[in-house]
């Protein structure tokens, strides 16, 4: 799977972005999808996950309520929109492709994915 991230730029503190994910080379829908990040002197972080339907989601306590992951399985893309952003948010975004045989399942560690994307930046200025 080929994974292209793509929509990140620079935002003021309480503005809102959304990424993208454009995934080929696969069937889209045979994989759970999430977004990770990696901020300057941190791990890569987990943010969102979303079941191969989309009906199963789970985000990191630091963006509940705040992030919503979404796909479009007939346009092989998922999204990243996100509000109220804050400088902490700042970070480099990955979208990753995990394989799932069945279920509404989704993974929320890094090592459970099989594939990722280049990254998409994001800066949040105050």
């Amino acid at each position: 799977v080929q994974l292209q991230a793509s929509g990140g730029g620079l935002v003021q503190a309480g503005g809102s972005l959304r990424l993208s994910c454009a995934a080929s080379g696969h069937t889209f829908s045979n994989y759970v999808m999430g977004w990770f990040r990696l901020a300057p002197g941190k791990e890569r972080e987990f943010v969102a996950t979303i079941s191969r339907s989309g009906g199963s989601t789970s985000y990191a306590d630091s963006v509940k309520g705040l992030f919503t992951i979404s796909r479009d399985n007939a346009k092989n893309t998922v999204y990243l929109q996100m509000a109220s952003l804050k400088p902490e948010d700042t970070a480099v975004y990955y979208c990753a492709a995990a394989r799932a045989y069945s279920g509404e399942r989704y993974y929320t560690r890094r090592a459970q994915y099989d594939y990722w994307g280049q990254g998409t930046l994001v800066t949040v200025s105050s």
